[in-house]
């Protein structure tokens, strides 16, 4: 009997293998999870196995034919991802799918706009966009989901690659209101007295706390958030400072109340942002025009 399964069931597959639920799974490929449920469940049959052992309490975990089609899974996507790469190289035109991830902690200030003006100049260009936390985007790029991400340069797996397009120094967000607010530059020695509300995202969390721990001094945290929209009005209604690197264009939180920027002096040195990539991707035309096309908007 011929099996017959698609590439998408295996995309899903692979997802939900690396991320552990379909939950996880959806979230990264931005799918309804009755959607991957069902993909994974037609996979199974298709292939007359269990690929999956389903733990109410633990998620999902692997079988041992599900570890083995796993494996063999990646290199398939693999090589389609390359497959479709050497087929957008054979013409001169910058043209085909780019799939975009951007750090979710930035996300909102500049990808509309790069959105925008990239597919302006190259409207043979169909471009997707996804909001990911720095541990997805790694995932995601080894497993072909996106060509590219924005992202900073934070703990950058050796099998990926890093393109720097500017450093980002450290701003302290505050309400109009705070008793800081009139400073023209500050230290984390000056915020230890006050109350902080901290981007809790993976490893954003480390690299905003290890301002402090550098110092040798700790934070005094009053709130956590996942979403930078939170945050700024969380800081602009007195809830507490909070560390930044992406200035808004304006200075009003998502709810109309002012914020002010202050330059935070620190020892760590200004954070590198640019685009991560597989190894080789940038010898894509329409990989390799993005970048240009991030250095000329955001330099």
């Amino acid at each position: 009997m011929q099996t017959r399964f698609s590439l998408r069931q295996l995309e899903y597959f692979t997802c939900t293998a690396e991320t552990g639920s379909i939950a996880g799974a959806s979230r990264v490929l931005n799918v309804s999870s009755p959607s991957i449920s069902t993909a994974l469940t037609q996979l199974e049959d298709e292939l007359d196995t269990k690929l999956f052992v389903r733990k109410r309490a633990q998620g999902l975990s692997l079988t041992e034919a599900g570890r083995t089609l796993a494996a063999q899974a990646a290199k398939i996507l693999f090589e389609v991802s390359e497959l479709s790469r050497l087929a957008g190289d054979t013409s001169d035109t910058v043209q085909g799918q780019l799939r975009l991830g951007c750090l979710v902690s930035f996300a909102q200030i500049i990808m509309p706009k790069l959105r925008r003006s990239f597919t302006e100049q190259h409207p043979a260009v169909v471009l997707s966009q996804f909001e990911l936390t720095q541990p997805e985007i790694f995932a995601a790029l080894r497993r072909a989901e996106i060509d590219l991400s924005l992202s900073y340069a934070m703990e950058v797996p050796k099998d990926l690659e890093f393109h720097q397009i500017k450093t980002l120094p450290p701003y302290v967000m505050l309400a109009a209101n705070h008793p800081l607010s009139a400073r023209n530059q500050l230290t984390v020695e000056d915020l230890v007295e006050h109350e902080m509300v901290l981007l809790d995202l993976p490893l954003s969390t480390d690299y905003f706390l290890s301002f402090f721990n550098v110092a040798g001094v700790k934070p005094v945290i009053s709130e956590r958030t996942k979403d930078m929209a939170v945050a700024r009005s969380l800081v602009a209604n007195g809830f507490g400072y909070s560390i930044v690197n992406f200035r808004p264009v304006g200075t009003l939180a998502p709810d109309g109340n002012p914020l002010i920027f202050i330059p935070l002096i620190s020892n760590l040195p200004p954070i590198p942002v640019g685009i991560l990539a597989a190894k080789g991707a940038m010898k894509r035309r329409t990989c390799a025009s993005f970048l240009q096309h991030c250095i000329e908007e955001m330099t």
